[in-house]
C-alpha cells in the first residue's frame, strides 16, 4: 500500500512540478532575451535532472555504482526512446537548425566520450573534473551565442512578474527533485521485492523514475506549442546526465563499471544517432518517427526483462 501511494504520490507532484517549471522557464526566457531553446537545454534541462543527480549521489556514496550508472545510462536511453518518442506521438516536434547542426551532435559526442571514459572499468574523479569542466564550457558557449543570436520568441501564459517567473521555477524544481525521489524510492522497492538485480534496477525502474520530470515536461511543453522547451530539455538533460551528474558524482566518488555491458552503450548511442537524422529531415520529428524510437525503446525493455528473469 504504502509502495504504491509512493509512486501514485510522486507522479501527481511530478506533474504539478513540470508545470510550474515550463511557466516559470517561458517567462525568464522572454525577459532575459534568451532563446526558449537555450533555456529548454539548461534551465529546464537541470531541473529535470536533477532526481538522477540525487539518486545517482546517493548511490554512489552507498556503494551501489550499479544503480548510479545504470540510472543515466536508462535515463539517457528512455529520454529519446520513451520521452521523445511519446512527446513526438502526440504532437510532432518542431526541431531549429540549432539542434540539429550543434546540440544533437554535442550530445552524441558526450555520449561517446562517456563510453571511451569508461573502458578502463571506471570513472575516476579526473574523469569526472573533464566531464564538469565540459559542462561549464558547454553552458557558457549555448549562454552567449543566444545573446547574440538575439532571437526570442513571444511565449503566450506566462507569469507576468519576474519574481514569481523565478518563484515557478523554484516550486517546478522542488516539486519535480521531491516527486522524482518519491516515485524512485516506490519503483525501486517494488523492484526488489521481485529480487531483480542492481544495474537491472538502474536501467529499468530507476532510469525512468527519475526521467519522469522529463516525460511530463516535455509533454506539458509540447503540447503547449514549445517545441524548443521540450527537444531542448531531452537532449540538455541527457548532456546533464552525461556531464553534470556522471562529473559531479565521480568528482565525489569513484564509479565502477561493474554489471554494465557494452549492449547499454550501443543502446544509448544508437538512439542518439537516430534522432540526427530524424530532426534533420524536414527539421521535424514526426509521429513515424516517434514510433520508431518507441519500438527501439520497448524491444530493450523486453531484452532486459529476460535478462532478469535468466
Amino acid at each position: 500500500m504504502l509502495i504504491a501511494l509512493s509512486i501514485i504520490g510522486g507522479f501527481v507532484i511530478l506533474t504539478l512540478g513540470a508545470e510550474a517549471l515550463v511557466r516559470g522557464a517561458s517567462a525568464i526566457a522572454l525577459r532575459l532575451g534568451i532563446t526558449p531553446l537555450i533555456i529548454g537545454l539548461t534551465i529546464v534541462a537541470f531541473g529535470t535532472s536533477a532526481p538522477e543527480l540525487a539518486v545517482s549521489l546517493k548511490s554512489a556514496l552507498a556503494g551501489n555504482s550499479g544503480i548510479a550508472l545504470g540510472n543515466v545510462i536508462g535515463s539517457n536511453i528512455a529520454n529519446i526512446g520513451l520521452i521523445l518518442a511519446l512527446t513526438a506521438l502526440i504532437r510532432p516536434i518542431q526541431v531549429k537548425s540549432q539542434m540539429v547542426k550543434r546540440d544533437i551532435p554535442i550530445m552524441i559526442a558526450a555520449s561517446m566520450l562517456f563510453w571511451g571514459l569508461l573502458l578502463d572499468g571506471e570513472l575516476s574523479f579526473w574523469d569526472g573534473a573533464l566531464l564538469t569542466s565540459l559542462l561549464v564550457s558547454y553552458l557558457s558557449f549555448s549562454y552567449i551565442s543566444s545573446r547574440k543570436s538575439g532571437d526570442c520568441e513571444e511565449i503566450d501564459d506566462s507569469p507576468q512578474k519576474p519574481m514569481l517567473s523565478v518563484l515557478f521555477i523554484l516550486i517546478g524544481i522542488t516539486m519535480l527533485v521531491g516527486g522524482g525521489i518519491l516515485f524512485v524510492d516506490g519503483a525501486v522497492d517494488l523492484a526488489r521485492t521481485f529480487g531483480i538485480s542492481e544495474v537491472i534496477i538502474g536501467l529499468t525502474i530507476v532510469a525512468i523514475g527519475t526521467s519522469m520530470p522529463e516525460l511530463v515536461t516535455s509533454i506539458v511543453a509540447a503540447r503547449k506549442g514549445q517545441s524548443d522547451i521540450a527537444i531542448g530539455n531531452i537532449v540538455g538533460s541527457n548532456l546533464f546526465n552525461i556531464l553534470g551528474i556522471l562529473g559531479v558524482t565521480a568528482l565525489v566518488h569513484p564509479i565502477a563499471a561493474a554489471g554494465i555491458q557494452n549492449l547499454d552503450f550501443i543502446v544509448m548511442l544508437a538512439l542518439s544517432l537516430l534522432v540526427l537524422p530524424f530532426a534533420w529531415t524536414g527539421f521535424r520529428i514526426g509521429r513515424r518517427e516517434g514510433a520508431i524510437l518507441l519500438t527501439g525503446y520497448l524491444s530493450y525493455m523486453a531484452y532486459l526483462v529476460v535478462l532478469a528473469s535468466a
